[in-house]
Order: C-alpha cells, then sequence, then structure tokens
C-alpha cells in the first residue's frame, strides 16, 4: 500500500467546490488533481467523483460516504475515523496523526500535506480511497 495523495484543500470534503485542487505524494510531486468534485489522477484519466457525502468510482459506483469524522464503504462498514490529530482504523489502531500541514503514518513517515484548512475530513478521505493511486 502507497500512503500518497492528499487534497490541499479540503473544502470540498464539506460539500463546497475548490477549484485546482491538487494531490501530492510525500514529496511534494503533483499525483493528480480535483476539479468540479471529480478526482483524477496524474495523467489525467478520472479516477472517481465526490458530491459531498458519497464518493463513487470512474463507473459511477458507490466506493464509501463520509460522515463528520467518520467514513464508511458502500455496505456502511466503517473504515475508519479522526478526532483532529490520529487516524484510526475501524479498530481503533492508529494509522497517522497531523502535525501542522504534514501528515504522518503510524510509524513517523510523511504520507502527505493538506492546506490546514480541515485536515481531518482531507486525510481520511484519501487515507482509504486514494492511497494506491500513482
Amino acid at each position: 500500500m502507497k500512503k500518497i495523495a492528499l487534497l490541499t484543500c479540503s473544502l470540498v470534503l464539506l460539500g463546497f467546490i475548490c477549484q485546482a485542487q491538487y494531490l501530492y505524494d510525500a514529496s511534494g510531486r503533483t499525483v493528480g488533481r480535483v476539479s468540479d468534485n471529480y478526482i483524477y489522477n496524474a495523467s489525467g484519466r478520472t479516477l472517481g467523483r465526490f458530491d459531498g457525502n458519497y464518493i463513487y468510482d470512474a463507473s459511477g459506483r458507490t466506493l464509501g460516504r463520509t460522515d463528520n469524522n467518520y467514513i464508511y464503504d458502500a455496505s456502511g462498514r466503517t473504515l475508519g475515523r479522526t478526532d483532529g490529530d490520529y487516524i484510526y482504523d475501524a479498530s481503533g489502531r492508529t494509522l497517522g496523526r497531523t502535525s501542522g500541514d504534514y501528515c504522518y503514518d503510524a510509524s513517523g513517515r510523511t504520507i502527505g500535506r493538506t492546506d490546514g484548512v480541515d485536515r481531518r475530513s482531507t486525510i481520511l478521505f484519501f487515507y482509504f480511497f486514494f492511497r494506491d493511486i500513482q
């Protein structure tokens, strides 16, 4: 599992649209972007979309949904949560943490960055759904 790809603008997770939102890897390289709630990889291929509550793949299948600090898969199972400082899986194991504009995995390695607007939603969303894109 690659630990990459966090939005620099998390307002899309709150139902707002930010223009030219980019995804970065831990080295700061752009690996994709989000525009008009569509999610693209660095080559411009559509990976999915987000409508403010639900996450869909490129074929329109529901991948999951968000609800405050929780994220669920398409069957309603809890995939994880955040308390604003740490990211947890559904079993309560710590997956990572945030500090300023950077995000770290449980081993302390930098896994990405945010713009600091609403780190918890950004990290949670991309950690679970787009961690393997490149």
